[in-house]
């Protein structure tokens, strides 16, 4: 892009942000928030205070990060006892999960859904 193509195109966001701030500037509603803005930094001035005073004076709470607010701590439902027995050899396990040895080797040896279909749970 050459210079002067960079250059027309920067113009025109500044024309168009400069009409976008004219539009806002307009706004009845901009010039209440304006108003209220600027009193409430004068009071601030006035008490030797800073935003952040005031927020904590209004909702001490905020201070604390969003985590240790809820009281309720979430928990994980317990994940139910399986046992898997072997049909060919009678021998049995019992496993919350399949982070199991003998079950990791029944899965190599005879398949996922095999063993799967193997499972009861207690």
């Amino acid at each position: 892009m050459s210079l002067i193509h960079e250059h027309h195109e920067l113009k025109q966001i500044i024309a168009d942000a400069q009409a976008r701030i004219a539009v806002i500037e307009a706004d009845p509603e901009y010039a209440s928030d304006k108003e209220f803005e600027d009193k409430l930094r004068a009071l601030l001035g006035e008490y030797h205070r800073s935003l952040r005073d005031i927020i904590n004076l209004l909702d001490p709470e905020s201070r604390r990060p969003a985590a240790f607010r809820t009281a309720e701590p979430k928990t994980r439902k317990a994940r139910q006892v399986t046992r898997y027995t072997n049909p060919e050899n009678g021998e049995s396990v019992e496993s919350k999960g399949g982070n199991n040895r003998i079950l990791k080797a029944w899965n190599e040896k005879y398949g996922k859904d095999v063993v799967k279909s193997w499972g009861k749970t207690l």
